[in-house]
């Protein structure tokens, strides 16, 4: 009688589970004070996602991380978000530390091949994100989410003119190979984990500080994205300018001689 090859057996189901692993992805987004009826919402358009992409990825997960919030992110409402999406991933802490430090520690629990951080109202659009997916199967690295011109029609002033002047300052003073550091949609592998991980930055720019450590270490490509209708902007107050003026400041010196 012929005995099993259990060896080969092994080889086998170690093979399929690389070939499956390959493709997850887990989306991570931060949570701060959300608004009434977000968990819906949020599992509305997660799932409209997965469903986009269910051809390039047999597994998508999501990772919620609660940054501190002090309204609408209790007990109750993430039993409700898990019982609308079961299996979802929720990372909580008391004190609110800022959306750099709340991805990382989202970054830090996914356990996939592929990484997509976001918001959670997803700003853009749906077909955007499956591109930022498709170039990271194909190229790997990190894929950087690109607003085109169409974007600054859909900003405030000031928010514009922010954004317009760190996109020139980094082109033409930090010689940046994607200028568009800020758009809050990107996608990695490990290798772009990794780097991600070594982010000190809690607040917004630790968007800038990624692609600057990333910088010659690993690729980063720029993926076109379009805003859906209907985003509604948050306001950049004074105290946030000045802190992230700070910390921009510390990256400027931090930049590695040429």
């Amino acid at each position: 009688m012929k005995t099993f090859d259990w060896h080969g057996f092994a080889r086998l189901s170690y093979f399929c589970r690389t070939i499956i692993m390959t493709n997850t992805l887990n989306v991570i987004v931060p949570c701060y004070n959300p608004p009434e009826g977000w968990e819906a919402a949020l599992v509305e358009r997660f799932e409209n996602f997965r469903r986009e992409v269910a051809d390039l990825s047999p597994a998508v997960g999501l990772v919620v991380v609660n940054d501190g919030s002090a309204r609408n992110a209790g007990p109750d409402n993430f039993a409700r978000l898990e019982s609308l999406l079961p299996g979802v991933r929720v990372v909580s802490y008391a004190q609110n530390r800022g959306k750099g430090y709340a991805l990382r520690q989202g970054v830090k629990a996914s356990e996939s091949a592929l990484h997509l951080v976001t918001d959670t109202d997803f700003p853009y659009t749906i077909g955007s994100m499956r591109r930022i997916v498709e170039h990271l199967l194909i190229q790997g690295g990190i894929a950087a989410g690109n607003r085109d011109a169409a974007y600054y029609d859909s900003v405030p002033g000031f928010r514009r003119l922010l954004s317009k002047t760190l996109r020139w300052v980094l082109r033409n003073v930090l010689r940046q190979p994607i200028s568009d550091s800020q758009c809050g949609l990107k996608g990695f592998d490990n290798a772009g984990r990794a780097v991600f991980l070594e982010t000190e930055i809690d607040r917004f720019l630790f968007d800038l500080e990624f692609l600057m450590l990333a910088n010659g270490r690993v690729a980063v490509h720029p993926v076109p994205v379009e805003l859906r209708s209907g985003v509604v902007f948050s306001k950049v107050g004074w105290k946030i300018l000045a802190t992230e003026g700070l910390n921009f400041l510390k990256l400027l010196t931090r930049r590695k001689p040429r």
